[in-house]
């Protein structure tokens, strides 16, 4: 049986954010007591669930970009029931969040019995080959459990994968996204003609896919969201890590740069112009992205407000500190309470076989 207390908890805390009246509030508690008591499950007002999210993004301790949290726009999915609407719910996501690359933070909640496969609705097939990994290696499981639905790309480094999910434990289905609403950024630097030589593409949005949305003991697997990307996202994990697509010996090389020992800091300065690159390469694109250090200084002001309103800021530090240069930011000198607080997003133990990955 769902917790009233839990219950109550939220709905009082979203109540007084939302300066409800008491009166309000004390119906809406005993409406939603007498629910729980005949056995029934809370259900979030259109109201309550907008809130709730958008506190779930506050209350994220491994977000960097909290500040805007105010600016979610929550779409209410829950009442769909059928695979056709629930896509096209899906594409209308991506569509409004990458609003031709002036991105919109966006969250699409679905009914609890929603589930979906995908880490990201937008990602990147990797491949098993002969002569080793194509593509990127985070996603070997997934395009694996992809191919076994009968889904079959195009084998190159940059194939999109199928948006997949399953209704109340059924079958899953898969679902091409069509092109147009992809809009991927072709990766170039300003002063490093070369850069193009590389091949390398990154997508516009990162919407995540697999994590449920906990709101007063009420959990939705489905309720993927997305902000921007800070460009170390991109530059500095996604493109550089050596599970990832590993391309800083390639970016060192076509600088030039002497490999041979560790005190050139030869990975560094490849590092640093990736990421010059990516930002350049969005910012040229007319994408939205955010660099490391205007993120942290906007964090900083997050903190400011949310102490100016009587909240704790928690936090993972592991996570808030950028990959590149962190010591350069005010995270890195400041120690914060990793407690979790609700209403949070919370991950969930992947739907399909992972292997050993």
């Amino acid at each position: 049986m769902q917790s009233y207390d839990e219950t109550k908890e939220f709905i009082t805390t979203c109540h007084r954010e939302l300066a409800k009246d008491p009166a309000e509030t004390g119906r809406r508690l005993a409406e939603v007591q007498k629910e729980l008591e005949q056995g029934r499950s809370y259900e979030p007002t259109y109201e309550e669930l907008e809130h709730g999210a958008r506190m779930a993004w506050r209350n994220s301790n491994r977000c960097i970009g909290r500040l805007f949290w105010r600016a979610l726009k929550v779409f209410d999915e829950r009442h769909l029931q059928h695979a056709d609407d629930i896509v096209s719910a899906l594409y209308r996501h991506i569509d409004y969040a990458t609003h031709g690359g002036k991105i919109r933070p966006t969250i699409t909640v679905f009914h609890p019995k929603v589930r979906i496969w995908n880490h990201q609705l937008i990602r990147y097939a990797g491949y098993e080959t002969a002569d080793g990994i194509l593509g990127d290696p985070h996603s070997l499981a997934f395009t694996r459990a992809c191919m076994r639905l009968g889904w079959q790309g195009r084998g190159t480094a940059f194939d999109v994968l199928p948006i997949v999910f399953q209704i109340d434990g059924n079958a899953p289905q898969w679902f091409a996204i069509p092109d147009e609403l992809i809009l991927e950024v072709e990766i170039s630097h300003p002063e490093l003609a070369e850069f193009r030589e590389l091949g390398l593409k990154w997508y516009s949005v990162p919407i995540i896919s697999d994590m449920a949305l906990d709101i007063g003991g009420v959990r939705y697997a489905a309720a993927p969201f997305n902000g921007w990307y800070m460009e170390t996202e991109i530059g500095a994990r996604n493109l550089t890590d050596e599970r990832r697509y590993n391309m800083l010996p390639k970016v060192a090389e076509l600088m030039g740069l002497n490999t041979n020992s560790h005190t050139t800091l030869w990975k560094d300065k490849a590092l640093v112009e990736l990421n010059v690159a990516v930002l350049h390469s969005f910012k040229e694109r007319g994408v939205t992205i955010v660099d490391h250090h205007t993120a942290a200084e906007q964090f900083a002001h997050f903190e400011r407000m949310e102490g100016d309103a009587g909240r704790r800021v928690t936090g993972d530090w592991t996570w808030l500190i950028p990959p590149l240069s962190p010591a350069t930011t005010h995270i890195f000198h400041q120690e914060y309470d990793n407690q979790v607080v609700k209403p949070m997003y919370v991950r969930q133990d992947a739907p399909f076989d992972t292997g050993s990955l």
